[in-house]
């Protein structure tokens, strides 16, 4: 049996890895304040902010893509680890 939130864990991945720098992988996890950070960084440097936040989205997809189901719940879900 999945591990409860760990259904959020290949949405949040693909989100996070094709739009990374709009946070929206953020909010589908409920972390609004980091979601509307990468948001906002992004739009008020008018895309200049997306050269940092870009990055930070992709990896954080791929880390969410590669850990297990338990790890993902447990780290982000139960735990509410914001950024990677």
């Amino acid at each position: 049996m999945a591990e409860a939130g760990a259904d959020k864990k290949v949405l949040a991945g693909i989100l996070g890895i094709v739009f990374n720098c709009l946070g929206i992988h953020k909010f589908v996890l409920g972390y609004t304040k980091e979601g509307l950070i990468m948001l906002l960084v992004t739009i008020l440097t008018g895309g200049i902010g997306s050269l940092v936040m870009g990055p930070i989205g992709l990896i954080e997809g791929i880390i969410y893509l590669t850990k297990s189901d338990s790890e993902f719940a447990s780290t982000y879900v139960n735990g509410k680890k914001g950024w990677f």
